[in-house]
This record gives structure tokens, sequence and C-alpha cells, in this order.
């Protein structure tokens, strides 16, 4: 199920359990994942696109693997807030994602994320090829984490 809001997302999901956060590209899927008290995101692998079907497989497979309690896809907005063809793309692949599982899907707003993970790759002093074959990853992780801190404020009394 896709769900619009952070706070309904946070209802569907169970007590603990990782979450996993995806910066869909148009060449590749950035994926990070948390840990299961759902604190810290950490960057996990780039998947080189191909098809959906293919695609989708080796994100359930990664579900799977680590026994996910949801997904965060970041959406791309443009800066006034709107959304344009990039974001109805993601759009689409969470509709068509949601028919293959039933783990909660939730958007994040993922403005300025990958601009953020290149400058901490940057100042970390990766390589120009290196930042390029993980930069999705660690905007993944930037999607997630600002998830993360939101469940975490939420939560708070």
């Amino acid at each position: 199920m896709i769900h619009e809001t952070v706070e309904t997302f946070a209802a569907a999901l169970p007590r603990t359990g990782a979450l996993a956060g995806l910066d869909l590209g148009t060449k590749t899927i950035g994926v990070a994942v948390s840990d299961g008290l759902r604190s810290v995101s950490t960057p996990l692998e780039t998947v080189k696109r191909k098809k959906f079907t293919q695609d989708a497989g080796r994100l359930l497979e990664i579900a799977r693997g680590r026994d996910l309690a949801g997904f965060v896809l970041g959406l791309p907005r443009n800066m006034d807030g709107s959304e344009g063809p990039r974001a109805q793309s993601t759009r689409a692949f969470a509709r068509n994602l949601s028919r293959l599982t039933e783990v909660p899907i939730v958007y994040w707003d993922e403005r300025l994320s990958t601009v953020a993970a290149e400058r901490a790759l940057i100042e970390a002093d990766h390589s120009r090829k290196r930042r390029g074959e993980i930069i999705d990853a660690v905007a993944a992780g930037y999607i997630l984490q600002g998830l993360l801190d939101r469940l975490a404020y939420m939560a708070r009394p």
C-alpha cells in the first residue's frame, strides 16, 4: 500500500523492522537500509536499471533478505514544490511495486538530497569515479535518514 503521509505510513508499520530508502534515477536505483530500530540509515547498493520486473525483483529480494518493514521512495519535486515528469515516473514505479508486495511504501521529498550526498563524498575525499559509483546509494541514505528523523520526532512525548 502506498501512503501519501508519514503519519499513515508510521501507523502501518510494525514497532520495529528495517526500512529501505530508494533514490530512483533513470539509469540506477540507489538503495539504503536502516537498522531494525530505525535510527540510522546506511547506503547499501546501487542497482543498475534494466526493466521494471528485474529492478523490482532485486528490490523485493533485498526486502525479503533483510525482512524490511517498508520502502521510502525519494519524490523529486521541483524547487517550488510542484511535481514534474520525474515525480510522475516515481509515482508510477511505486504503483507498480505496490502490486507486487504488501510492504508499505511512502514518499519523501528528496529535494537537494543528491547535492548533500555529493558534498559529503567530496568532503570525504572520494575520487570523482568513486563518487559516481556510490552517489545514488548515498542520496538514498539521505532520503531514508530524513524519514527516520521524522519518525523519531513523531514518537517523542
